[in-house]
């Protein structure tokens, strides 16, 4: 195995008794698609109790979309999908802080783990090795943090208990 394989992401391998909500970007659709098909097939293969998939038309929105899904508390976690590609200004280097900044500060005060799948690239061929088109990928990586991130969250209160 791998060290950088999804695979070797501690508590990737069992997804029984959790739900995934995957909510992915429109925009660099066959980049995104593949991601979403990845991410998905990866959560179901390991056997998911459900993994829903919902599209929005950016990168951008999906801060705005996550957030409601995460607070809705059907799901164990969720991932965000995407691509921001390199254009002629820092417009890329802008949008992708946000997309970021805006994911993590759904998991801090929600309290559900939101996984960033958004591949930022200077190339569409970069993007599209990035996102598994041989094999692998970002959006397996992902789905793999997810249910680590699902499993270590469910046992979270067990563990930690009172402080001595």
């Amino acid at each position: 195995m791998k060290l950088d394989s999804p695979d070797s992401v501690p508590g990737g391998e069992d997804a029984s008794g959790f739900r995934f909500a995957v909510v992915a970007s429109r925009y660099s659709g066959e980049i995104s698609a593949r991601l979403a098909a990845t991410t998905c097939a990866y959560l179901e293969e390991r056997g998911a109790d459900a993994v829903d998939l919902f599209w929005v038309p950016g990168a951008f929105e999906l801060p705005g979309a996550i957030q409601p899904i995460a607070e809705s508390g059907l799901f164990h976690a969720v991932v965000g999908l995407g691509c921001i590609l390199k254009g002629e200004t820092d417009h890329d280097i802008y949008l992708a802080h946000a997309v970021a900044q805006g994911c993590t500060r759904i998991t801090l005060d929600t309290g559900v783990p939101v996984l960033f799948g958004v591949i930022t690239a200077r190339t569409v061929e970069q993007a599209r090795a990035r996102a598994g088109f041989d094999e692998g990928g970002k959006g397996r990586e992902a789905a793999a943090a997810a249910i680590a991130m699902a499993r270590l969250h469910r046992e979270l209160p067990d563990r930690l208990g009172p402080v001595r």
